[in-house]
């Protein structure tokens, strides 16, 4: 395969930097950590079916994606990208974007990979090529993203609490809810997210989907913060949705985060689970579980957290439930509906049931059987 090559030495301008500062808080309160973003064109050759960019001289970021201008159009093809760590002065070995998660906010502005997290980093390159087949093309307006999701601040998770019914809700199984860090604890910056919160329409929680945002593995759980911040500042300043899309997430080490803002305890409309997000709740790990097993410490927070989301709705951990489909889809396994479809899906399933997709990964996926029994004894 041809690469358009760009030596770091000819690469002239400069990036686009953007980030605002966070609004007044408190002195004695959690201080918002506003994110900065450095974007910079991907530059496709005429006829060419393949990209990418090489830059050795970068501000420091974290996180990265590759977004395009249509937010309808999909990348079909692959993308891959590696670092250099500003640590050890170290290129990274090529790792692959994910570019299979689905449209996401109504709201969007631009189509993107999934964000990765690569660690303190001052050099990136990414290459891109377009699917097989002769119409097969790269999306138009390609662009790589570099996020710096600003200083650690300090994690200050909420109590855990009895289950309440809230919002629609019309009854318990008994869970009580887990300790979850609220989006002042992990440090959102608000004002890049003025917008209202959305509701489920029906007001019910019918089933909890599990993701992984894919990514390093190898962040610290002090850095997990910065992750969710990193993720956050990605969905609303990159791809222009109104709020991070999940409405959970999940550290390595078992920390839970409130995601989209709303009320954790509220039946919140995120954008997670493409044609099926006006009847659920999404829950993702941070990483990747392709083939790297999830830990105790992630089964036992997501079975935590999905008993009491869905025994605030009296629904059973273990059992199944009906869902409209928003949209024509196809599923990871060649299971295909439209519009207005009712499917069956287990309460807690994963993304690749309900959307074409590797999500979330075949080793988390393995363990959802044991993540629904685990939620079952917490329910009681």
């Amino acid at each position: 395969m041809k690469w358009v090559q760009m030596a770091a030495a000819a690469v002239t301008g400069v990036f686009a930097l953007h980030g605002a500062p966070g609004p007044t808080v408190p002195s004695d309160g959690p201080r918002p950590v506003a994110a900065h973003s450095q974007t910079r064109a991907v530059p496709v050759a005429p006829g060419e079916r393949d990209a990418s960019v090489s830059l050795s001289e970068t501000r420091p970021f974290s996180l990265l994606g590759v977004t395009w201008d249509d937010p309808r159009a999909r990348l079909t093809g692959t993308a891959e990208f590696r670092t250099r760590s500003a640590v050890s002065g170290q290129w990274s070995g090529w790792s692959p974007l994910d570019a299979d998660d689905g449209p996401g906010d109504a709201s969007a502005r631009r189509g993107g990979t999934s964000a990765v997290w690569a660690g303190p980093s001052d050099g990136a390159e990414v290459r891109i090529a377009a699917g097989s087949g002769p119409t097969a093309a790269l999306p138009a307006g390609l662009r790589l993203d570099l996020i710096d999701p600003g200083r650690d601040t300090p994690v200050t998770p909420a109590a855990g609490s009895p289950a309440q019914p809230a919002g629609g809700g019309t009854g318990t199984l008994g869970a009580g809810r887990p300790a979850i860090t609220s989006r002042a604890g992990w440090g959102a910056d608000e004002s890049i997210s003025p917008a209202a919160p959305q509701y489920l329409p029906g007001g019910k929680v019918k089933a909890v989907v599990v993701h992984h945002t894919a990514g390093s593995n190898a962040y610290s759980c002090a850095e997990a913060p910065a992750v969710v911040r990193g993720i956050y500042a990605y969905h609303v300043q990159q791809l222009g949705w109104r709020d991070i899309g999940y409405n959970f997430l999940v550290d390595k080490c078992g920390t839970l985060y409130e995601g989209r803002k709303g009320g954790v305890d509220r039946p919140v409309l995120g954008a997670h689970a493409y044609g099926f997000n006006t009847e659920t709740s999404g829950i993702a790990v941070l990483g990747t579980y392709t083939t790297a097993a999830p830990g105790e410490a992630v089964t036992s927070a997501v079975a935590r957290l999905a008993a009491w989301k869905l025994g605030q709705y009296a629904v059973s951990p273990t059992g199944t439930t009906t869902l409209t489909a928003g949209a024509d889809g196809t599923n990871y396994f060649g299971r295909a509906w439209t519009l207005g479809t009712r499917i069956s899906l287990p309460t807690i399933h994963g993304h690749r049931d309900g959307y074409n997709t590797q999500c979330p990964g075949d080793a988390l996926y393995a363990e959802l059987t044991h993540i629904r029994t685990l939620a079952a004894q917490a329910a009681g």
